[in-house]
C-alpha cells in the first residue's frame, strides 16, 4: 500500500551530483523495498526545522551542513558528539538523533591500506568529513595536522606553509574538500607532489571523478591512492542499519 511507503532523504545545498539518491533508489529496487529517497536542498540550515515535520524515516546530511545541523537536533550519538559532525539522522520516539557513519565508512576503507609507517597524516580541509577522518586516524595512533585556507590553532596550517618536510613526514595525505569534484574536474589541490613517494597513501574523499587530479599527481610519484567510493558505500549501509534496527 502507498501509505506504507517509507521516506528518506539527503539534506544539503547543491545535490545534483549526489551519490545517496541513486544508491538508495537502486537498493530499494533490488531488495523490493517500498521506499523513496529525496534530495532536500536547503538555502540555509534553519530551514531544516520544516523538514523535521514531514514524516521522514531517516535522513543523511552532506556539505555544508554536517556541523551546523547539530543545534537543530534533539540528541547526538556518542560518536557524533565526539566528532561534532553529523551525516545521518534517526527519527525515534518523536526525537531527532544525529549519528556519524562517516567514521565507520572511513575506518572500513583505510583498514586494508594502513601500514605501520603511517605515523602522521595531513588532512586537507577542516569541515565535518575532516573531523571524522581525524577521529579514525587518531584512534589508530596517527598524529594529525590540517591544511586550511583560514588556519586556526596549533595543528592547522595554510597551503603556503606546505613544504618538503611536511610532505615527507606525513605518510597519509587526505583531501576532504570538494576541490577537483565534478564538474570542476580541472581543479587541483596545490601541493609539492614531487616530494611524495611509494610510501605515501593519498586519499581523496571525492568519488566523482573516480580519479581526481590530486590522485593522478600522487600516483605519478608512486603513491598508493584511494578515492571515496568505498567509504560512501560503507557509511550508507551503516546509516541504513541505524534506520532499520
Amino acid at each position: 500500500m502507498e501509505n506504507s511507503q517509507k521516506k528518506y532523504g539527503l539534506i544539503g545545498k547543491s545535490l545534483d551530483h549526489s551519490f545517496s539518491k541513486a544508491y538508495f533508489t537502486q537498493k530499494f529496487q533490488d531488495k523490493g523495498i517500498n521506499a523513496r529517497y529525496e534530495n532536500i536542498e536547503l538555502e540555509k540550515i534553519a530551514d531544516v526545522v520544516a523538514i523535521f515535520t514531514q514524516n521522514f524515516d531517516g535522513c543523511n546530511v552532506t556539505i555544508p551542513y554536517k556541523e551546523t545541523i547539530i543545534p537543530f537536533l534533539d540528541e547526538l550519538s556518542a560518536e557524533a558528539s565526539l566528532v561534532q559532525a553529523v551525516n545521518t539522522i534517526e527519527f525515534k520516539n518523536g526525537k531527532t538523533i544525529g549519528h556519524n557513519t562517516d567514521v565507520y565508512g572511513f575506518k572500513q576503507m583505510i583498514k586494508p591500506f594502513f601500514k605501520s609507517h603511517h605515523e602522521r597524516a595531513m588532512i586537507i580541509g577542516t569541515g565535518g568529513a575532516a573531523k571524522a577522518v581525524a577521529y579514525v586516524l587518531e584512534e589508530l595512533g596517527v598524529n594529525v595536522i590540517y591544511i586550511s585556507r583560514n588556519p586556526q590553532g596549533d595543528r592547522q596550517f595554510s597551503y603556503s606553509d606546505i613544504n618538503e618536510n611536511m610532505i615527507k613526514f606525513n605518510g597519509i595525505i587526505i583531501n576532504t574538500t570538494p576541490i577537483g569534484m565534478h564538474p570542476n574536474v580541472g581543479e587541483l589541490v596545490e601541493l609539492p607532489y614531487e616530494f611524495m613517494n611509494e610510501k605515501h597513501l593519498a586519499i581523496d574523499l571525492i568519488y566523482n571523478p573516480s580519479e581526481t587530479l590530486f590522485l593522478k599527481n600522487a600516483k605519478a610519484q608512486g603513491a598508493w591512492t584511494l578515492n571515496g567510493l568505498t567509504m560512501l558505500h560503507q557509511q550508507a549501509e551503516k546509516a541504513w542499519g541505524i534506520w532499520n534496527k
